[in-house]
């Protein structure tokens, strides 16, 4: 015999749900003026050819803000897509699979985007 608080207590995220809650809000605020940036550069840029384009990346400052806009729009994909998986995906095993596998491509593709634009950046 349960009582239905009995049943209840001590399931769901009281503790790390706020948390992620706050750093997607976090993450998208920052994204607001990289995207604008990002954006407006690339409409400049748009008929630039390879050599213009590198050159562009190797501006120090415009490596940092590249930096910047990968880990924040990475993270915030990362944060985005694990709440669907954790509020859509009702097998705990099929769940937990997809959430390793969402954050090891994730993080796999934001490093090497970081690595090009560091090795663009510093001219190696």
């Amino acid at each position: 015999m349960t009582t239905a608080l009995g049943k209840i207590k001590g399931m769901g995220s009281a503790k790390s749900g706020t948390s992620h809650w706050w750093m997607q809000q976090v993450t998208a605020l920052a994204l607001v003026p990289l995207v604008v940036w990002f954006l407006v550069s690339m409409v400049a840029l748009i008929d630039a050819d390879h050599a213009t384009m590198v050159a562009w990346i190797k501006n120090p400052f415009v490596g940092v803000l590249l930096s910047v806009f990968m880990v924040m729009l990475f993270y915030h994909l990362m944060l985005g897509v694990q709440v669907v998986i954790e509020d859509y995906v009702h097998n705990e095993l099929l769940k937990m699979s997809s959430l390793i596998l969402l954050k090891f491509s994730i993080a796999l593709v934001g490093l090497s985007g970081l690595f090009f634009i560091l090795r663009i950046t510093l001219g190696s």
